[in-house]
């Protein structure tokens, strides 16, 4: 594997060489994990009775003001570890029943990450790769790990450029994502499960709804009711919880209410995205964020 020397893995394309230094996602020359667990907390169809075998990456290419993982995408924390390492922990997940491999921000990890795949594929990893992912990601990485990865777990979390350069610190998240989900569903668009129920192939659409921002919501469902037909899995998400630097925003400072997430449901009724998932308004409690304590590293 080449390490970049000029990364554009990511859309920020800050060209940095990490070889020698890390880039806007902190991520540096050798790959950084924070915890590799059975998680049950995904989508029935992900983590189904087994749980899913979650690879947490340190660093992101967002910087989302409220990320409930902020310890390890905004400052860092995990282990380096070889590629090597990497596949024997992909193998010690599918040897402890996980019902697939669940790579969360993996982007700026790609090329590492695929170095790992193969290596675990060789010894016998015969589970569906998942990428869990922000969906801030270039088509080239897509195509990328669109060579082993099955399920997509994709975020689509904005569609004013307004509210993603606020919260997230780009401007172009909207048109940058859904390029990136149309390249996911070019891929892997047709849904399939195994005799267990689990997804082995397909896209899940997520979109996390944010306290006071229900227009951008509603733009953000009107254009998933665009797309095909069939040719994904909604999922809408009410956990969200004031984490991180959230309180510098009057509207993030709290909980989603009940009457706001009742909106979403109904707009996303409204429009036939109704074979999909929602949550329980108890989703929103700091205990369901895992522990970054480098369990399974």
């Amino acid at each position: 594997m080449e390490i970049p020397t000029s990364c554009t893995l990511c859309p920020r394309k800050c060209k940095a060489n990490r070889t020698t230094s890390i880039g806007m996602c902190r991520g540096g020359s050798t790959v950084t994990i924070a915890r590799a667990a059975l998680h049950h907390w995904e989508e029935p169809c992900i983590s189904g009775t087994r749980g899913s075998g979650t690879v947490f990456f340190s660093g992101c290419s967002l910087q989302c003001c409220y990320c409930q993982n902020y310890t390890i995408s905004a400052e860092g924390y995990g282990k380096q570890i070889s590629t090597t390492q990497l596949a024997d922990i992909f193998l010690h997940l599918q040897a402890q029943g996980a019902h697939n491999i669940n790579l969360v921000t993996p982007g700026h990890w790609a090329p590492w990450i695929v170095e790992a795949l193969e290596m675990a594929h060789k010894k016998g990893l015969q589970l569906p790769i998942v990428c869990n992912t922000s969906s801030y990601e270039t088509i080239e990485t897509i195509d990328l790990l669109a060579n082993y990865v099955t399920v997509w777990l994709a975020d689509i979390k904005y569609h004013s450029s307004e509210c993603s350069q606020k919260y997230s610190f780009t401007e172009d998240y909207f048109p940058v994502a859904t390029k990136a989900i149309e390249r996911m569903l070019f891929h892997n668009g047709n849904c399939k499960y195994n005799e267990d129920g689990i997804l082995t192939h397909g896209v899940i659409l997520r979109h996390l709804a944010l306290p006071g921002n229900l227009a951008d919501s509603k733009a953000v469902l009107q254009w998933m009711a665009s797309l095909p037909q069939g040719s994904f899995i909604p999922s809408f998400m009410s956990q969200y919880t004031p984490f991180h630097n959230a309180s510098q925003f009057k509207e993030l400072s709290r909980r989603i209410s009940t009457w706001e997430y009742k909106q979403v449901i109904q707009t996303a009724l409204d429009l036939g995205l109704s074979e999909g998932y929602m949550q329980e308004k108890s989703s929103a409690k700091e205990e369901y964020t895992p522990a970054f304590d480098l369990t399974g590293v």
